[in-house]
């Protein structure tokens, strides 16, 4: 009978684990970094949400006192309103148009104290007292104003979108005196512009409405 002993089998050799690659842990990381960012996106932590509405719900306000179109108005705004913003959606004027709401158009002109504004660019907040003149305010009745009748004279519309602003500019423009040659009239009107190039009846009916005026 033999006494050997029965070799042992060789145990399969393990390889050590292999490092993750510079492109492995590059792709890896950016896989789940993407996920975490878009499930913050779609559901934020409720806390983060409650303040937000905490801070919606109390924004600044303040009351204001001012005399639109010859009748004294008292209003509760947001601190951040703009001047057209309170006209339009809380006085419902709206002859003053929102063009580019940035200043550069000249369509929400409107006077206050006698000067000519950017109304989307001016803050209603700081207007205590003043006394604010739209288009609305320029007729009397039923009678129109001298320039206002002068741009039908002259027919120195075509689309209609710039011309209340473009009347209320020039009603400035005659106070203010600056009248005196077309040159002037076009220095004095620049800020207001006119998308359908109507720019030498404007400048007729403003000489109209001046020479009527004298």
């Amino acid at each position: 009978m033999s006494t050997e002993q029965p070799a042992e089998a060789e145990p399969f050799p393990v390889e050590p684990p292999s490092e993750p690659t510079r492109r492995t842990f590059i792709a890896t990381t950016t896989v789940v970094g993407g996920a975490a960012v878009a499930g913050g996106l779609i559901a934020a932590p409720p806390a983060l949400a409650a303040e937000g509405a905490v801070a919606a719900e109390v924004a600044p306000g303040s009351r204001v006192s001012l005399t639109v179109n010859g009748v004294r108005r008292t209003v509760t705004i947001d601190n951040r309103t703009s001047l057209l913003d309170l006209l339009r959606e809380q006085l419902d004027l709206t002859g003053s148009k929102k063009g580019c709401n940035a200043g550069a158009c000249g369509a929400c002109t409107v006077l206050v104290d006698g000067r000519r504004v950017n109304s989307c660019l001016t803050l209603a907040v700081r207007l205590e007292g003043a006394e604010v003149i739209t288009i609305e305010g320029l007729a009397k009745g039923d009678r129109l104003h001298p320039l206002q009748q002068a741009f039908i004279d002259q027919d120195a519309f075509q689309c209609g979108f710039c011309t209340p602003g473009q009347i209320v500019s020039g009603v400035g423009c005659i106070q203010e005196g600056h009248t005196g040659s077309t040159e002037e009239i076009r220095e004095w009107m620049s800020g207001n512009l006119c998308r359908c190039g109507c720019y030498v009846k404007i400048e007729r009916a403003v000489e109209q409405a001046a020479a009527g005026r004298k």
